[in-house]
């Protein structure tokens, strides 16, 4: 049964265009309007029937063909092979029958577009599809065109899902209510990102995320049994990045049944799958269980929904939110949710860095209206200033060169998702400027190869400079200073010495660079760098903290002492996370200025002594709550 506001929309379309524009049916795909037309020239040739209804509707709008002006498939393909350039570099075609739509997958989508998005018309025109234009990563990834293929292997059932979606999003609007905060994780802590939103009518998710360095399995995950009714009944997640302690627990809700969507941005989606799969991955190695499978990922990437950075979205009846540029990682964004019809504005910062970045262009700052704020507290104490990021670079610099002089290794170990990229980065401008020994090689491992690919695919998201690069083909992340390592190379990349290996995890908790730790902690010529925050627990933290032996087992399970002979060094101005000055910088300057500040994301006493000088600078009601402490917004 036609649910109301599709009734109502259908009625606007049919008042706003035309006869002639043949219109055959109207939809609406979870927070979109696809309107199907017999005639697409109509809409074409009359730019202004699209305009009038987004203006009317507030909605982004979809023309599509009409099902019986589809070509077959193997000639729509020979077609658009001949309409687009060669130049453009097409890598794959793919058909998506259930929205009309042709997913071509090119190194350069300008040229699939054309000059006025001519190429594009021509493609509708004479084959009916609807261009969905992707780009090429500038290297292979294999994890990138797996969520393509699963993407267009599942059209039937996606957009079934945005249908759902629809009729839950635009059901019949509530009167007024409360509106309720409680945190499920990552107050006064770092791990488990995880915050409940609810109204009389809506319950989302911000964030579920694990605890990266966790003691124990009480302390891993958030506290969803502290939740009070099933699952099921969450209407949204909203994912702002694709950082292990904001993702990593969301599979787990599809294992116990959640079916609605998942809103992030489309590096977020990629990456995070990037990151799931690896850890279910290592989990096997270790024999480990974990709590969700592949087959939960694949099932989450169903339902993600992505939006763009400013793209004002309904993910409820009474809830809409807009993703802003956090300039953390590769599609990061901090949330601003707008609640009721001007109840209450909340921004969720999640993790910002609100300072230089050669990666990405600078966090936003200005939004319609605030009354609470969300603020990450990761450097949050009075001494976590950061040197600038000019003197830790030369400082990197002078370490590696100090090292290699010496024939030792330099072992980084980084994020492979975010710090990998910096410091790539960092090393390929060193290596422009003929700054690094000409015999010093760089090596890449663990994910972070194809956390770089998958960045090549998304450079509108990079800093002007990068992504002028990447657009003409000279990306940083496959220059020539950086070779691939596989395990088996491990051993020799040790043993010739002059080596610098980026390697992930971060925190040496697990992957490549603990296996490169085990090897090359005992001899006092090698190097470890830390670029990243060390979790509570981690035993990066704990070398930090002046770890000098420690027990490890070897293949045959057999356990002996390691002995930390290697020089530690610790260089924070990489940090993806905005500093202490640059966190009250940031409140400083945030337009309009928040009536109320939650801190989170960090150590309990960085909380609490944040909270306490913002209340104090600002004049503002500033709180370090702690998790399951329920909070009144309205």
């Amino acid at each position: 049964m036609e649910f109301a506001y599709l009734k109502e929309v259908k009625e606007t379309v049919q008042a706003t265009v035309p006869r002639e524009a043949e219109v055959s049916s109207v939809d609406i795909e979870g927070p979109e309007i696809a309107i199907y037309t017999k005639n697409p020239k109509a809409f074409h040739d009359n730019e202004d029937y699209v305009r009038a209804l987004a203006q009317q509707l507030k909605k982004k709008i979809n023309i599509r063909a009409d099902k019986s002006l589809l070509l077959e498939e193997k000639e729509a393909k020979e077609m658009i092979m001949q309409i687009v350039p060669q130049d453009a570099k097409i890598s794959d075609i793919q058909f998506m029958e259930p929205f009309s739509e042709v997913m071509v997958e090119a190194l350069k989508p300008g040229l699939v577009i054309g000059k006025g998005g001519q190429t594009t018309k021509d493609i509708i025109l004479q084959t009916g599809w609807t261009p969905r234009i992707v780009r090429s990563p500038t290297q292979p990834s294999e994890i990138l065109s797996g969520i393509r293929r699963h993407l267009v292997k599942y059209a039937s059932e996606r957009k079934k899902i945005l249908q759902d979606t629809a009729k839950k999003i635009y059901s019949e609007k509530t009167q007024q209510s409360w509106i309720r905060l409680t945190p499920l994780g990552s107050f006064r802590q770092v791990g488990r990102s995880c915050i409940l939103i609810e109204t009389r009518k809506t319950k989302i998710l911000l964030d579920c995320g694990i605890n990266v360095s966790a003691q124990s399995k009480e302390d891993e995950f958030p506290y969803l049994d502290a939740i009070r009714f099933p699952l099921t009944e969450l209407d949204a997640v909203v994912l702002s990045h694709a950082h292990m302690d904001h993702c990593g627990f969301i599979p787990y809700l599809f294992r116990m049944g959640y079916r609605g969507p998942v809103y992030c941005t489309e590096p977020t989606r990629d990456l995070s799958a990037l990151l799931l799969f690896d850890a279910i991955d290592i989990s096997a190695k270790e024999n480990k269980e974990h709590p969700f499978s592949e087959r939960d990922v694949k099932e989450m990437l169903k339902y993600c929904i992505t939006r763009e950075y400013r793209e004002v979205t309904d993910i409820a009846n009474d809830i809409r939110i807009t993703f802003h540029n956090a300039a953390h990682i590769l599609g990061s964004a901090s949330v601003h949710l707008h609640i009721g019809e001007g109840a209450h504005n909340l921004v969720y910062s999640a993790d910002i860095k609100y300072g230089f970045t050669r990666l990405f262009n600078n966090v936003d700052i200005n939004y319609p209206r605030i009354e609470t704020l969300i603020l990450e507290s990761t450097y949050g104490a009075k001494e976590d200033v950061k040197p600038t990021r000019e003197e830790t670079e030369a400082d990197l610099l002078k370490v590696m060169q100090e090292t290699v002089s010496h024939g030792g290794n330099v072992l980084i170990p980084v994020f492979a998702v975010g710090r990998a990229q910096e410091l790539q980065l960092v090393l390929e401008n060193y290596y422009r400027k003929g700054l690094l020994d000409p015999e010093t090689k760089v090596y890449v491992d663990g994910l972070t190869r194809e956390s770089s690919a998958i960045h090549t695919a998304y450079p509108e998201y990079l800093r002007n400079v990068v992504q002028k690069r990447v657009l003409q083909n000279d990306s940083p992340f496959t220059s020539d200073i950086f070779q691939v390592a596989k395990p088996e190379d491990r051993d020799n990349i040790i043993k010739q010495g002059k080596s610098i290996i980026l390697a992930s995890s971060g925190m040496l908790t697990g992957g490549a660079s603990l296996n490169y730790f085990y090897r090359m902690a005992e001899n006092p010529a090698n190097t470890l760098i830390f670029v990243g925050y060390q979790g509570e627990g981690s035993l990066g933290r704990k070398i930090q903290q002046g770890l000098k032996a420690m027990p490890i087992t070897e293949n045959g399970g057999r356990t002996r002492k390691l002995d930390i002979n290697m020089r530690v060094e610790t260089l924070d101005g990489f940090s993806g996370h905005s500093d202490r000055s640059e966190l009250i910088a940031y409140v400083r300057n945030l337009k309009p200025k928040p009536k109320r500040i939650l801190t989170n994301h960090g150590e309990a006493t960085k909380c609490v002594e944040l909270a306490r000088f913002i209340s104090a600078k600002f004049a503002v009601t500033a709180q370090a709550i702690r998790n399951l402490d329920s909070v009144r917004l309205k």
